[in-house]
């Protein structure tokens, strides 16, 4: 299959082009950078100039392919409202260019999902559809199944290595900046996660094995981890303080990305599993944030 995929220098994408040209699929990735361009060539993948918002390198990008991936998305949560903007036009955009039986996978997030309070989120669930939410890839993807394109949503939980952890990432620089590493209330809101490469795999099976319609995916290995532990990890690795903190307090330690810091997103996979034949295995994401290195 011919494949275009946007992020795809990035932390999933890097691994996904590698895993899509190993299996025999050709690949288009888009790339902002020279740096870009250098590492897509290396690995033997088209390459196209162009980013998210530039929307006629999207049109570019996924005209004549088979299939298109779109990983990117700016995670400047100062300019949440705008990036989620952004990322509606950029799949519509994609969707648009795709001829009638061809595929396209957007990325969600288990963060983004309804679920029944205090369960794991399942791939059943519905997206959140909440004014504090202004992210919608699957509201924006779903209307192309009506056009006749196969639509695969992948969601996301914590996607980590011991370079990065999804969120993670965030509250260990928030930690730094503060000199603690805190957690709201007794710390037993829970985040699904996954090991970067059995998540870049699964967007490959995505690729070869959704059907007509409307698909969900949930790339999730652990259900769910206390943000207690996650905090005591990076505690640890920064030799700082771990603290709790009232939920309203949580904007003053976190800023904008308060909302996250108490939510609860535990998930589960196992549909996901015995539909692509997804075995996922690795180190969980607490062993990655202890080997680390700070």
């Amino acid at each position: 299959m011919r494949v275009f995929v946007t992020g795809s220098t990035g932390f999933i994408g890097t691994e996904l082009v590698k895993d899509l040209l190993a299996a025999g699929h050709q690949v288009r990735g888009l790339t902002r950078s020279d740096a870009g361009e250098d590492q897509l060539r290396a690995v033997g993948a088209e390459v196209l100039r162009g980013d998210l918002t530039d929307l006629d390198s999207l049109r570019r990008g996924a005209t004549g392919m088979d299939a298109v991936v779109n990983l990117a998305f700016n995670h400047d949560f100062s300019r949440f409202a705008q990036n989620s903007q952004d990322e509606i036009k950029a799949i519509e955009t994609l969707g648009a260019a795709l001829e009638p039986g061809k595929l396209l996978i957007i990325t969600s997030g288990i963060g983004i999902t309804a679920g029944a309070p205090g369960q794991p989120r399942k791939e059943t669930d519905p997206p959140l559809d909440s004014p504090a939410i202004p992210r919608r890839p699957e509201q924006a993807a779903a209307a192309f199944a009506d056009k006749g394109l196969r639509v695969g949503i992948v969601r996301l939980p914590q996607v980590h290595d011991t370079r990065r952890q999804g969120l993670v990432t965030m509250l260990i620089q928030i930690a730094r900046d503060k000199g603690l590493s805190a957690y709201v209330g007794d710390g037993s809101a829970r985040w699904a996660a996954a090991p970067l490469e059995p998540v870049a795999h699964l967007y490959r099976l995505a690729v070869e094995k959704t059907g007509p319609g409307i698909t969900t995916y949930h790339a999730v290995d652990e259900v769910g981890v206390p943000l207690r532990g996650i905090a005591e990890a990076i505690g640890k690795g920064l030799n700082l303080p771990v603290v709790s903190i009232p939920a309203d307090k949580a904007t003053e330690q976190f800023g904008p990305f308060g909302h996250f810091a108490s939510l609860d997103m535990p998930a589960s996979s196992e549909w996901t599993r015995k539909a692509l034949g997804w075995d996922p295995s690795g180190p969980g994401l607490i062993e990655d944030i202890t080997n680390m290195k700070f």
